[in-house]
């Protein structure tokens, strides 16, 4: 019994002692330490990756709108998130693929041909991304974050870091996402209430006013076609289209 619990130990720390011996090798050769950081930082971007897809793109504003249509509609899981997140994701990718066209071809693949350095490509990567942003982004949403950077106040857009950027930039999607939403909503709630005025003028109190509505709901966003009007409106909200 000992044997094989010593046998177990053994096995379990012989990945540690084997990246010991690895990284003190590497410590030995200084040249190799870079390349290990870079690496590090490559993992360490990827576990990013879903918050940038989610927070710094146009997904922010599609799902949210997409979200409020189905509770103005009242279908309750229809269409499920699975579908309303898949379809938040391709318009995401149709909307930013100018911006990730000009990354690839300005930062990633010069790094990859060794063509610029690894903080030139990341500089590269970050203007068009930033430049996306701004178009989008309220001035008084940069402005509430420039007071309490207490900082002077930038002369041009160029002078305004990331950090200031992103969260105004976050701020302004949900505004506009909200704004989208309730104009979609009021239709849909019309419906509800002349609905509900004919049921209680009819003294139908007992049943439920959106069992009548959901089906004139329905037909009236198929009618006018609904979700091709959505969409497009969602593409004509950002200024490069």
């Amino acid at each position: 019994m000992k044997r094989v619990l010593l046998f177990t130990i053994s096995i379990i720390s012989l990945p540690s002692i084997i990246w010991a011996q690895d990284w003190t090798n590497l410590v030995n050769k200084p040249q190799d330490v870079s390349t290990v950081l870079q690496i590090a930082l490559l993992l360490t971007i990827l576990t990013l990756v879903p918050s940038i897809l989610i927070m710094l793109t146009s997904f922010t504003r599609i799902i949210i709108v997409f979200s409020i249509l189905r509770q103005a509609l009242g279908t309750q899981q229809m269409p499920p998130n699975q579908v309303l997140i898949g379809l938040s994701l391709f318009l995401t990718f149709f909307i930013m693929t100018p911006v990730w066209q000009n990354i690839n071809q300005n930062a990633l693949q010069p790094y990859l041909h060794h063509e610029i350095s690894l903080n030139k490509a990341c500089q590269n990567a970050v203007k068009p991304l930033r430049q996306f942003m701004l178009a989008q982004t309220r001035e008084k949403d940069l402005a509430l974050f420039v007071k309490f950077t207490k900082q002077p106040h930038p002369a041009t857009p160029e002078d305004l870091s990331m950090s200031i950027i992103i969260p105004a930039f976050i701020l302004s999607e949900l505004k506009t996402a909200f704004q989208m939403g309730f104009l979609i909503y009021i239709p849909f709630l019309i419906i509800d209430m002349v609905v509900a005025s004919v049921l209680l003028s009819m003294g139908m109190l007992m049943l439920p006013p959106i069992m009548i509505s959901l089906p004139f709901k329905l037909m009236l966003f198929v009618l006018v076609d609904g979700w091709d009007l959505i969409a497009g409106s969602l593409l004509q909200s950002f200024h490069h289209f």
